[in-house]
């Protein structure tokens, strides 16, 4: 059986931690997970330690000693989940958002339907978005857009962060040259895998607002995005040597 890793990165989330991992955890295809949290005040890391007692093989937990970036919490997963030999590797949201049900999906189309990188998308069939202000909406979408353009690459939810790895794309674009931390992180990675040869291809799904704690969205992770895509743009990606 594939071996499936679910990296969920963590900052004050105690509301929802231990009902995200309860919902991965129902699902079929025994899936594991690995939360990465920066140093949460809020004791989300106890509860995660307290659900290994009884999910040992299944739930592991990196702990860092602050607010280090999105970023560069994926690529410390990415490369724990490589060097401990998981097949396929998964990037979800603590909040709900995401629809643990929905990782099945994004399984499927990587594991045999033969893309490299499967993106569960918020505007591949139309706009799927729910509870969402207006104005971000408007701001999520066009600065997709303005990536698809600038960069030419055909993804239409550019700064997804619902997304299956497969671990040959992982092995083969170089993590340690990836430079962006906020969520222009996730433009920057489907950048890679593109360029790189990979296929990508994006699952629907339905974006929901989280119901419980707060966002870590600030304009700040925007502005990372737009300035970073240009950079993108005049880049020479090589694979890992």
């Amino acid at each position: 059986m594939d071996r499936k890793l679910v990296i969920i990165p963590t900052y004050n989330e105690k509301e929802n931690i231990a009902d995200i991992i309860a919902a991965v955890f129902a699902l079929e295809g025994n899936f594991h997970v690995l939360v990465i949290d920066d140093g949460s005040p809020d004791s989300t890391a106890d509860i995660v330690k307290q659900l290994q007692v009884q999910e040992s093989e299944r739930l592991h937990l990196l702990q860092r000693a602050g607010k280090l970036g999105l970023g560069t919490a994926y690529l410390m997963g990415f490369k724990w989940a490589l060097e401990k030999g998981y097949d396929y590797i998964f990037e979800m949201d603590a909040d709900f958002s995401h629809n643990p049900a929905d990782l099945l999906r994004l399984y499927k189309a990587c594991s045999e339907e033969g893309a490299g990188m499967v993106i569960g998308s918020r505007y591949c069939n139309g706009v799927s978005v729910v509870d969402w202000p207006i104005g971000r909406i408007i701001m999520s979408y066009f600065a997709s857009a303005y990536v698809r353009y600038t960069l030419g690459m055909k993804v239409y939810d550019t700064t997804a962060g619902f997304v299956c790895y497969s671990r040959k794309v992982l092995e083969t674009i170089d993590l340690d040259a990836v430079k962006m931390k906020g969520y222009g992180f996730q433009i920057e990675m489907k950048y890679t895998a593109y360029k790189l040869g990979f296929t990508l291809k994006e699952v629907p799904i339905i974006f929901i607002n989280r119901q419980k704690g707060t966002s870590k969205m600030s304009g700040g992770i925007f502005g990372e995005a737009f300035w970073g895509v240009l950079g993108l743009r005049f880049r020479r990606i090589k694979p890992r040597s």
